[in-house]
Order: C-alpha cells, then sequence, then structure tokens
C-alpha cells in the first residue's frame, strides 16, 4: 500500500505516545482502525471508499462494546407503562396514544414491572371472543436485566431468547428504565424513525428576545451556558428543568401554572401529564405576561 505524502500527522501521533506511553505497549486493532478513519478524515473520496456516514457507523461500532444497559436505555421518567389493573378498551387506547408496539405492565409502582405486553395480542384477542380480554391473559414476561450489563451481552440475550423489550433494573432490583432491540441498534446506526415518529421538536429555542421554550429533559448545565448562568438549582439532586419547575412548583404544574425562579425568571408549564413536566416557556425577568 503507497504511503501517503500528508501522513506526517499521524506519524507525529505515534510518535507523541510512544514518547508518553513508552514503545512496549501495543496498539490495538481498534486503535489501528479509528487511527485509520482520523487519517482519512477531511480527505476527498474515492470511488468505492466508505461514506462519512459509513465511518461514522464504524466508529460507533468501535466503541460499542464500552456501553452498557443503563446508558442506551429509556430513563424510567420517559418509560410509558400501564398498571395491571387497566381495562381491555383502555389497554388499546393506551397503545394507540403511545405509539409503541409493547408497553410495560406494573403492579402498584415502576418498581414491580410484572411483564409486557403486545400489541399483537390485543388485536388478536379484539378479534377472537375465545381469548380471554384481561391483562392476565396477554401478559408476557420480558427481560430484566441489570443497568451495568454491556450492550454486547445484553443484544446476545435478546437475540437468543427472541425478545424485543428488557426493563433495567438496579441494585436494588428497583425499575431503572426500559431498553428495545432498536435502541441497541441505534447506538451503530443512529436514530431509527418511521412513519409513525413525529417531528423532534428541538430542546431549546429562542422565540424572542427574552422568551426561550425548551423540552423539560434539558441539562440545567446547558440551559445555564446558553439561556443565563442563574438558571440553577440549589439542589444538588435536580439537574434538569423539569425537575426545577418541579422542586419549586412542590407538584407537577398544570399547562399554564407557572413558577417563579430565584433569579427572576418565570418558567411557564407549557405541556404536562400526570407523571412529568414535557416543555416549558421561560420569561426573562424583564418580561411581562
Amino acid at each position: 500500500m503507497a504511503t501517503r505524502p500528508d501522513d506526517g500527522g499521524s506519524r507525529l501521533w505515534r510518535g507523541m505516545r510512544a514518547l508518553i506511553f513508552g514503545d512496549d505497549g501495543e496498539t490495538t486493532l481498534r486503535d489501528q482502525i479509528e487511527e485509520a478513519i482520523d487519517d482519512a478524515e477531511g480527505e476527498r473520496p474515492i470511488t468505492g471508499d466508505l461514506s462519512p456516514h459509513e465511518r461514522q457507523m464504524l466508529r460507533n461500532l468501535l466503541h460499542f462494546g464500552d456501553r452498557t444497559a443503563g446508558e442506551v436505555a429509556v430513563t424510567r421518567g420517559d418509560m410509558i407503562a400501564v398498571p395491571d389493573t387497566i381495562a381491555f378498551d383502555d389497554l388499546a387506547a393506551a397503545f394507540a396514544e403511545a405509539g409503541h408496539s409493547r408497553l410495560p405492565v406494573y403492579a402498584n409502582s415502576l418498581d414491580h414491572v410484572v411483564g409486557m405486553i403486545h400489541i399483537k395480542d390485543v388485536f388478536v384477542a379484539a378479534r377472537d371472543p375465545s381469548i380471554e380480554r384481561t391483562i392476565a391473559a396477554l401478559l408476557r414476561t420480558p427481560l430484566f436485566v441489570p443497568e451495568s450489563m454491556g450492550v454486547l451481552e445484553l443484544l446476545a440475550r435478546m437475540r437468543a431468547e427472541r425478545m424485543h423489550l428488557a426493563i433495567i433494573v438496579d441494585e436494588f432490583g428497583g425499575t431503572e428504565g426500559l431498553v428495545t432491540i432498536e435502541d441497541v441498534v441505534e447506538e451503530i446506526v443512529g436514530d431509527i424513525e418511521d412513519e409513525h415518529d413525529e417531528e423532534e421538536i428541538s430542546s431549546l429555542v429562542m422565540l424572542e428576545d427574552g422568551v426561550w421554550e425548551a423540552d423539560a429533559r434539558i441539562e440545567l448545565d446547558e440551559l445555564a451556558a446558553t439561556v443565563d448562568p442563574r438558571l440553577v438549582s440549589a439542589e444538588d439532586e435536580v439537574d434538569t428543568l423539569g425537575g426545577l419547575v418541579f422542586l419549586l412548583a412542590g407538584h407537577i404544574p398544570v399547562q399554564g401554572e407557572c413558577v417563579i425562579h430565584p433569579s427572576g425568571w418565570r418558567l411557564e408549564a407549557l405541556d404536562s401529564d400526570t407523571r412529568r413536566i414535557l416543555r416549558v416557556r421561560l420569561h426573562a425577568p424583564d418580561i411581562k405576561a
């Protein structure tokens, strides 16, 4: 293979690494592949070569094994689940609203997930009068895995047991979130959207001078860096805008309800449900209603 005349940067990096870590450290195949991708960045594509998208997928794959189930999971706060007391008609409505093919089922609280229901079973039961229309008759058993499980092992288990959904549990057995095969695959190929996915709304957007709109899940660090460094919380355990609004209100505010931050910012709940705040409008201290 011919050596490129402009590979001095690569040689310089290898020389610096040898100076710092010594020559006895062997370069792994992972390092060599990633270094080759770095060297090719910015070059004019050659016919038959990897596209930028393929290179990014390869990068993702190189570090795929370092990820854990907890890192790729949908968090507990964003889980959509149904209680084991739900009626059949309400269950069908819950599937229609959620837009998912599988829903976890819990007893009393999310920390006690008793199974999951597949929408296919709901359709079959709706057509077949011989099938009992109860949660117990439709319930399936999902995987329960620790949040520390590696994604490679998780993917292998999901494939072996033909399961597309796993419940992530913490060290005390509480529910941390859930993960689907789609979540795992997206770690390699990027977000997968279908015709049912709604267009993503920006997590933070300025509507006009002094008025912002944000997803309640936005981190306070990002909010402080972008909007106002005073938009922080005195409570260490609060790290999102939704958590801050809940802390100030003492409850989940209804649509249109406002709370005042100590800095003077007025935080208005634009959208919320019975479990969480979804979107917030922020009014600067000098902006009147």
